[in-house]
Parts: C-alpha cells; sequence; structure tokens
C-alpha cells in the first residue's frame, strides 16, 4: 500500500516536472525577439538536463516552485516584448537581406516601404 502511494507521487511529480518544462517551451516560443526566443529555449532545457537525476523529493518541489515563479516572470516578459517588435531577422525569413524581385536585388526596408537595390532607371537598359 505504501509502495503504490510512493509510486503515485512520483508519477505526479514526473507529470507536473513535464508539464511545467512544456510550458515553459512554449511560452518561450512567444517572445516577439529571435534571440530571446532562442535564450529561453536554451536555458530551459539546460536547466532541466541540470537536474534531470535530481533524487531527493523536497530538492525536487524546491525546484519545481523556482521553474514556475519563471513561468509567471516569463509570462510577464513575453507580454512585454510584443509591445516592442521589430522587423523579423534572416533567420527567421525575414525580408531584409533576402534575394527578391524582378531581377534577383536584395530588397531592404526603408521608412517608405520596400525597395530593390538592383532596380535600374529604364534609361540604363
Amino acid at each position: 500500500m505504501a509502495s503504490s502511494a510512493l509510486a503515485t507521487a512520483a508519477e505526479t511529480s514526473g507529470f507536473s516536472v513535464r508539464s511545467l518544462y512544456r510550458s515553459l517551451l512554449r511560452e518561450g516560443n512567444k517572445f516577439a525577439n529571435y534571440n530571446f526566443r532562442m535564450y529561453a529555449r536554451r536555458r530551459t532545457r539546460d536547466a532541466f538536463h541540470e537536474h534531470q537525476h535530481e533524487k531527493d523529493p523536497r530538492r525536487i518541489q524546491e525546484l519545481v516552485q523556482k521553474g514556475l515563479k519563471e513561468l509567471q516572470m516569463m509570462k510577464r516578459q513575453t507580454v512585454i516584448s510584443q509591445f516592442y517588435q521589430l522587423d523579423r531577422l534572416v533567420v527567421e525569413g525575414g525580408k531584409t537581406g533576402q534575394e527578391t524581385g524582378d531581377h534577383g536585388g536584395i530588397v531592404r526596408q526603408k521608412d517608405t516601404g520596400y525597395v530593390s537595390l538592383s532596380a535600374q532607371p529604364s534609361v540604363f537598359r
């Protein structure tokens, strides 16, 4: 009877830890900035991998509580980061630096819109 209670507690703990891990990864993907998204993902993975062999139930509970606090902090930070969105980077599939247009020129964003750098006046054609 006692062993089944321990097994149930371990399963619940494992479930809550995995749930926290997934929640942190999901919340990290909500950052507007690519670098912040990658940092949140890397930091979450590293922290969980560092403590994956932890056996002490009290220490596990402390780590889960710390993770929940960080999840709440990350939720606040993602909302704030969405207020200050910038143009997407090239690694995110943004237009800046991609070769597009009629002649394969590079498109750069200006305040007035997108202008192709390879566009030539019709006089030179």
